[in-house]
C-alpha cells in the first residue's frame, strides 16, 4: 500500500516549527507516524496539497492518505484499516462530535476539523483504487473507547465548581496538532497516562498477565509495579538501588539515575542523567536531557537536550529542545482567580484550552535564569533569554522574542536566533 503524506507547514507557537518536527513520545512526529504505519505501507510520497497529489498520483493503487500533523496510536490505525479493507470502498476517518475524548481534549483549539452533521471528519483516508476516489470517500466512524480517569483527589475549595480533576482517556488515540496544548494532550494525557491506564485495565481483566507480573516480582524480589515486565530498561544504564521506579516506565540506553530518585509511569530517553532526589510522574524526558538534584516534573514533556536545574518544578508543561531552565523556577498550573485558562492560537488570538489545570510552554533554544514564577498557560517563544530581576520575576504574560533579555548584550555576547517565525521575523 502506498502512503501519501499531505504536508502542513504552519508553525506551532511558541516553537516556530511545524508539528511534524516536534517530539511526541520522544520521537519526531513524522517518525512516530512512520513507525505506526510501516507494517501496512511499502512506500511513501509527500505533497503540499491535494491538487498536486492528484496530479502526480494517477495510478489505481491502494493508498493511505494523511496529513503530517496528526498523532494517532496503533489501535486506531489497526481498527480503521481493518474496517476499511473489509468494506472495500473509499473511506475517510470520522468521529462522533460528542465522543468524550474528542470533544473534551482534541477539538478545543482545533480549527481544521470538517464537521458533517454530527460527525467530525479527520484528514485520514483509505482509497483502495487510488487518489481519484478521494472525493467519493464516505465517513468511517471510529469510537475512541474513552473511559474516565482521575489522577488525584483535590481539596474541596478547588472542586466547588468543577468536581475532581478527571480526563477522558481513549484506547484509540487521535490528536490534530495545531497548538502546543495538543502536544501536551498527545504526549501526556493520551500518551503516557493512557498507556498506564491500558496496563491497569489489562491487569484487571487478564489474570494470566497479572500472574506473569507477579512471577516477575517474586523472582526479582521487587514490588508489583517495579519489575522488568512493567519497567523496561535499556543498555548500559546506571541506576542507584535506592531509586524508586514504577511502571509502566520505559528507560533508554546510557541513562544514569541517582539516589532517591522517584520515577512513576514515564518515558525516559537515551543519554539522560537524572540526579539525586529528582521526582518524575507521568512525564516524557527526551534524549540527552539533564536534571540535577531535586528537580521535579509532573505531567511534563522535555524535548531533547534540555536541562532543568535543581529545585525547579514543572507541572503540566511542554519544554522544547536545547533549553536551559535554571534553579528554583516554578511553573504553576492552577488559575486561583477562577475562569477559563486561555492560550495563544496560531491565529494570534487567545482561546480557552478546556483544561482546568495547565502549565506553561517553553519553545526551543531558550535560556531561563533562576527564580522565575511562570503563571498558568503562559508561553515563552523560541530563542528567548530571561533574566530574573525585581521587575521581571513573575511571568504573567506570553513572552515573545522581542521581550528577550539578551538584546542589550547582543554585541558582546551574540545569541543566535535559530527558530524565526513563519513570516521570517
Amino acid at each position: 500500500m502506498r502512503r501519501i503524506i499531505l504536508t502542513e507547514t504552519s508553525h506551532i507557537e511558541p516553537f516556530n516549527e511545524p508539528a511534524r518536527d516536534l517530539r511526541v513520545q520522544n520521537k519526531p512526529l513524522w517518525l512516530w507516524q512512520r513507525d505506526i504505519l510501516v507494517q501496512y505501507t511499502s512506500e511513501e510520497r509527500e505533497y503540499p496539497n491535494w491538487e498536486l497529489a492528484r496530479q502526480f498520483e494517477a495510478e489505481q493503487i491502494e493508498c493511505f492518505v494523511h496529513r503530517d500533523n496528526l498523532f494517532f496510536n496503533q489501535e486506531l490505525i489497526d481498527g480503521f484499516l481493518t474496517q476499511a479493507r473489509n468494506g472495500r470502498r473509499p473511506v475517510r476517518l470520522a468521529f462522533k462530535a460528542n465522543d468524550p475524548a474528542i470533544a473534551r481534549h482534541v477539538r478545543p483549539l482545533t480549527h481544521s476539523f470538517f464537521q458533517q452533521d454530527d460527525l467530525l471528519l479527520a484528514d485520514i483516508w483509505y482509497l483502495p483504487q487510488g487518489l481519484s476516489q478521494s472525493l467519493e470517500a464516505k465517513p468511517l466512524v471510529m469510537d475512541t473507547e474513552a473511559r474516565e480517569r482521575g489522577y488525584y483527589h483535590i481539596p474541596p475549595y478547588m472542586a466547588t465548581e468543577f468536581g475532581d480533576l478527571v480526563y477522558e482517556l481513549p484506547r484509540k488515540v487521535f490528536v490534530l496538532v495545531e497548538n502546543w496544548v495538543h502536544i501536551f494532550v498527545a504526549d501526556i494525557l493520551l500518551g503516557v497516562f493512557t498507556r498506564g491506564a491500558n496496563v491497569e485495565d489489562r491487569v484487571t481483566s487478564d489474570w494470566k498477565y497479572k500472574i506473569k507480573i507477579m512471577l516477575h516480582s517474586m523472582l526479582e524480589q521487587k514490588q508489583f509495579l517495579s519489575n522488568s515486565e512493567v519497567v523496561r530498561v535499556g543498555h548500559n544504564c546506571n541506576i542507584d538501588p535506592t531509586a524508586v521506579i514504577k511502571g509502566f516506565t520505559t528507560i533508554g540506553d546510557n541513562v544514569t539515575i541517582g539516589a532517591g530518585a522517584v520515577i512513576d509511569n514515564c518515558i525516559i530517553g537515551s543519554n539522560v542523567t537524572i540526579s539525586q532526589g529528582c521526582q518524575l510522574l507521568l512525564s516524557v524526558v527526551g534524549d540527552g536531557c539533564f536534571m540535577p538534584f531535586r528537580a521535579a516534573l509532573f505531567m511534563t514533556t522535555l524535548m531533547e537536550n534540555t536541562s532543568v536545574a535543581q529545585n525547579t518544578c514543572l507541572q503540566l508543561c511542554v519544554v522544547g529542545r536545547d533549553c536551559f531552565i535554571g534553579a528554583g523556577n516554578t511553573f504553576t498550573d492552577f488559575n486561583i482567580l477562577g475562569g477559563p485558562l486561555k492560550t495563544l492560537t496560531h491565529k494570534g488570538t487567545l482561546e480557552p484550552a478546556n483544561l482546568l489545570v495547565l502549565g506553561g510552554c517553553v519553545g526551543h533554544h531558550c535560556r531561563i535564569s533562576s527564580g522565575h514564577i511562570v503563571y498558568a498557560a503562559r508561553t515563552i517563544e523560541s530563542d528567548v533569554v530571561l533574566i530574573a530581576n525585581d521587575n521581571k520575576q513573575f511571568i504573567t504574560k506570553n513572552i515573545t522574542f522581542e521581550d528577550s533579555d539578551h538584546h542589550p548584550y547582543q554585541a558582546r555576547y551574540p545569541y543566535p536566533r535559530l527558530y524565526p517565525r513563519e513570516d521570517g521575523t
